[in-house]
């Protein structure tokens, strides 16, 4: 395969080297960037928000580290009732506290979102996931439905893989080298969709957003904190949970994905077999969670 070039292909590429015709090509389109608020929370921080679709029930949906609504939005294609996206704290146009963070204010961020949504259902990723169960630990029975996607830490730091490569990310987006951040953003597509059409769009429209609002410094210190002391204060959430894991994929080890399904009493877990499965799995994906949430 070939390595990984930027600039990316002015065409929409991939670009081919040697003899042979070539013409534009383009990747799948990214989804419109949509008009959010900013709204305030009853703790201070003022969060972006976005809410779409109509009626009950109300799902909240939490990202990842240095991800936003543009990555979550897909996971509500097929839920039905009102969808209420944000931004953490440090993230797009949401406020950034002086101070070190923890998943506590993370916890925080989540329950104010959704208080102020009336959301019965929620959905973490990553991050997200982390704060979610955060937020379990204190009201256990604040969701009747939960959906855990590539949780990265439970009661245990996170692998030094995993730091490493957040940090890498923050310091790229501190620096404003596109070409930099290009290499680092590159690691999250797997290497049969990199310089694909689809891979360029996905990489311009994640480098676009990180260089428009960047990262907060104080999400640096997350990596090494951890949401919860240990798993069994989840043993009092008895809300239907499903639990999605991956094999193979380092900065969500599926070891933290089997803890965390096995701490929750009501709990389905899902492990697909090789990581990628944005890419590779999209469409089983998206309907397992909408099955799941609309079921």
């Amino acid at each position: 395969m070939r390595g990984f070039r930027w600039p990316p292909p002015p065409d929409g590429g991939p670009r081919t080297w040697g003899p042979g015709p070539g013409g534009p090509r383009t990747g799948r389109p990214a989804l419109p960037e949509p008009e959010t608020e900013l709204i305030a929370t009853p703790h201070g921080v003022r969060l972006e928000r976005l809410v779409t679709g109509s009626g009950d029930p109300v799902t909240v949906f939490a990202h990842g580290l240095g991800n936003g609504i543009a990555t979550t939005r897909p996971f509500g294609s097929g839920v039905t009732g009102r969808k209420v996206f944000f931004q953490f704290r440090g993230h797009g146009r949401s406020d950034s506290p002086p101070g070190r963070w923890s998943y506590l204010d993370l916890a925080r961020d989540l329950r104010a979102v959704a208080d102020l949504g009336g959301a019965t259902r929620a959905f973490g990723a990553s991050l997200g996931a982390g704060a979610l169960c955060r937020l379990l630990s204190e009201s256990p029975d604040r969701f009747d439905k939960l959906v855990f996607f590539l949780p990265a830490a439970l009661a245990t730091r996170r692998a030094e893989v995993a730091r490493r490569r957040i940090t890498d990310l923050l310091d790229a987006v501190a620096g404003g080298d596109a070409a930099a951040l290009a290499d680092v953003v590159a690691v999250e597509l797997p290497p049969a969709v990199r310089n694909t059409p689809a891979g360029w769009a996905y990489l311009r429209q994640r480098l676009d957003q990180l260089l428009r609002d960047g990262l907060a410094p104080g999400l640096a210190g997350l990596p090494d904190q951890v949401p919860l002391t240990e798993p069994g204060q989840l043993a009092a959430v008895t809300a239907p949970a499903l639990v999605i894991g991956c094999a193979g994929d380092e900065l969500h080890p599926v070891g933290v994905a089997e803890e965390l399904a096995a701490a929750l009493p009501n709990a389905t877990l899902h492990v697909y077999d090789r990581p990628g499965v944005l890419w590779s799995e999209r469409a089983d994906l998206r309907g397992r969670v909408a099955g799941f949430l609309n079921g």
